[in-house]
């Protein structure tokens, strides 16, 4: 591993893009490397520490996964056990959902509750499963699912008879020498690090005790590497290990990875798996790869680490560290006419897409009706996305056709279903 390159390379990167405050650390060799650049909040004179805690958001799903295969490998939990018969009052669900359903992302359910306000975490999960209308049938396609993390962890709740917080530090944290840190509920250190918009404004973190499975975790990157160095070695068994990093059959990440396990992603041919994560202002995203147990994880306070972690990612294979990302930009084809029937609304839940023409010519895509990006349409219905705000082209998406009808949309791995009473009314 080339250290010096790297250090240029990180520095380079965290100036350029305007981060705040960033941590980086590798696991290789059966050596650890860290390093830090700047403050836990712009203008506080507070600089990042190796330790210092930061919102690592979705990263926490690979925690809440890892607890739930625990409990599999202990025949506490069966994988392909309907939920409801784990759960007695999950009852409004699909009968046919899963446990490896919502582990993969293929449980059809939408990524975020409709407006429910229940305060406690039973009442919460119950109001999701009465508010929330299936995408497609379980097993069928895969769209990323805040709720079905919810599922897992109060599965996890029930099984235990602990808190999620207990649970998930005494299956996971604790074995893997991760401390048990949140940026919610009663466990918030004091030295939380602040997320920053994309203007370099702090803001505070907004997730609830009640959505804790999903993204409640802090942590450094140290606390990431030695998270995957546990996961890959010491957490779990050599099966549950296999269950998180082998793609699931029919689960096709388009716009996030190139697959996904139980709980991980999977990028190039396989050998690298890992997690993305953004917190309110934060980007962290954490990689293993299991032939070498090669770990790297970067911690941002600012949601522009996120495209610093892709310019970093392509340079990591030059400093002799093997690990593979996702390209979302690598879309076959030359530009062509966009589907039949492409223009409309879309629905995820609450979330609301709308495709329309746009007066430049091509397409606009809006998101909750905000200006979100400029769609350049490829073969197999794909499309890359020009942000509206940067101008900067660095997400993919692409059209669901079924029978030769547009039946949805996929970005950011959410599937969202057209809506075919507004459609008809756009002509």
């Amino acid at each position: 591993m080339d250290n010096s390159l790297l250090g240029v390379h990180l520095k380079e990167l965290v100036t350029n893009h305007a981060v705040p405050g960033a941590q980086f650390a590798v696991y290789h060799g059966g050596e650890t490397w860290t390093w830090t650049y700047g403050e836990t909040r712009a203008g506080s004179g507070t600089p990042m520490t190796d330790g210092s805690p930061v919102p690592v958001g979705s990263i926490t799903k690979v925690v809440t996964a890892a607890a739930a295969l625990v409990l599999v490998g202990d025949d506490d939990l069966e994988l392909d056990e309907p939920l409801v018969d784990v759960v007695p009052e999950l009852r409004d669900l699909p009968r046919r959902l899963t446990l490896r359903h919502v582990l993969s992302h293929t449980g059809g359910l939408p990524c975020d509750p409709t407006d429910v306000r229940a305060v406690t975490s039973r009442r919460y999960v119950q109001d999701c499963c009465r508010a929330a209308e299936s995408l497609a049938d379980p097993g069928s396609i895969f769209s990323y699912s805040n709720i079905g993390y919810l599922l897992a962890g109060h599965a996890i709740t029930t099984i235990t008879g602990m808190s999620w917080w207990e649970a998930v530090q005494a299956l996971v944290l604790d074995p893997a020498g991760v401390p048990a840190r949140f940026v919610t509920g009663s466990r918030v250190p004091a030295d939380l690090v602040t997320g920053h918009s994309g203007r370099g404004r702090p803001v505070v973190q907004a997730l609830t005790a009640a959505q804790a499975a999903t993204g409640a975790l802090a942590a450094s990157a140290t606390d990431l590497v030695n998270l995957g160095r546990g996961l890959l070695t010491t957490v779990l068994d050599r099966e549950a290990a296999d269950q998180m990093c082998t793609p699931v059959p029919g689960a096709d990440p388009f716009g996030l990875a190139d697959g996904w396990g139980l709980g991980l992603a999977t990028y190039g041919a396989g050998r690298t798996v890992g997690h993305d994560g953004n917190g309110d202002g934060t980007s962290c995203h954490l990689r293993m790869n299991r032939d070498t147990g090669t770990v790297v994880a970067l911690t941002t306070n600012s949601g522009a680490g996120f495209v610093l972690w892709r310019e970093l990612a392509r340079r990591l294979p030059e400093c002799g560290l093997p690990i593979d990302d996702y390209d979302p930009l690598a879309v076959s084809g030359r530009p062509i006419a966009a589907p039949d029937g492409c223009v409309g609304d879309y629905a995820n839940g609450d979330l609301e897409y709308t495709v329309r023409h746009n007066v430049v010519g091509g397409f606009r895509l809006t998101v909750d009706d905000e200006p979100f990006a400029d769609l350049t349409v490829h073969s197999g219905h794909r499309f890359t996305m020009r942000d509206t705000d940067t101008g900067v082209t660095d997400q993919a998406g692409r059209f669901v056709v079924e029978d030769g009808h547009v039946t949805g949309i996929q970005v950011g791995g959410r599937l969202a279903r057209k809506q075919l009473e507004r459609a008809l009314l756009v002509g």
